[in-house]
């Protein structure tokens, strides 16, 4: 009984303290849904893209919902305005965290780059070099298109062989063949891709 009148639509319990709480979550997975919609289109999977803009939607219309049938209920706007920033961060860090696509890395080494390109071929990273004149003298650009699953064992590696190298990292969204460091880690997303890829 005493469940069943704390989810009374009508009760103050519920209106001033279970639905702004219930707003706020739906707000985080709504937004988070959308963050990883828009970040797996920017990377070309436009099959899972539309799968999230559906439960983004859904989520957010029975949020929308509520709060309309509750204006004058101010924890409501805390809550939606609270869950839209938090499911802004969820989302990004779990995009951060499965590591789908690619990125080239752009290294400007200061010093000798020998150990450097040898490491990395060893670790079987794909490389070029490009000879170049920088500020200080001759310089030996390196350049490799990695999986984002690998980022950050290359980076280890940079600051192994090389710790005072410059470096910038960006985004791909297609790559044409190459060469890949094989890894078993390889994410879900990137082998959904490449069926799909396979069965053009």
């Amino acid at each position: 009984m005493m469940l069943n009148s704390l989810f009374d639509s009508n009760s103050d319990i519920f209106t001033w303290v279970i639905l702004p709480i219930l707003i706020f979550l739906s707000r985080i997975a709504d937004q988070s849904f959308g963050t990883l919609r828009l970040i797996f289109l920017s990377k070309g999977y436009k099959y899972i893209a539309p799968m999230l803009g559906f439960f983004e939607v859904t989520i957010w219309l029975i949020a929308v919902s509520q709060i309309m049938k509750h204006l004058d209920n101010v924890f409501c706007y805390l809550a939606y305005g609270s869950g839209f920033a938090m499911g802004n961060f969820i989302g990004m860090t779990l995009e951060e965290h499965i590591s789908i696509g690619n990125v080239l890395v752009r290294i400007i080494p200061n010093t000798d780059t020998t150990q450097l390109i040898n490491k990395l071929r060893e670790q079987n990273f794909g490389i070029t070099t490009i000879d170049a004149e920088g500020s200080k003298g001759n310089v030996k650009i390196v350049i490799s298109i990695i999986k984002r699953i690998d980022l950050h064992h290359f980076v280890s590696v940079i600051n192994c062989c090389n710790p005072n190298a410059f470096y910038t990292i960006e985004e791909v969204k297609t790559i044409n063949h190459g060469i890949f460091r094989d890894n078993m880690r390889t994410s879900v997303f990137d082998t959904f891709g490449k069926r799909y890829r396979n069965t053009k």
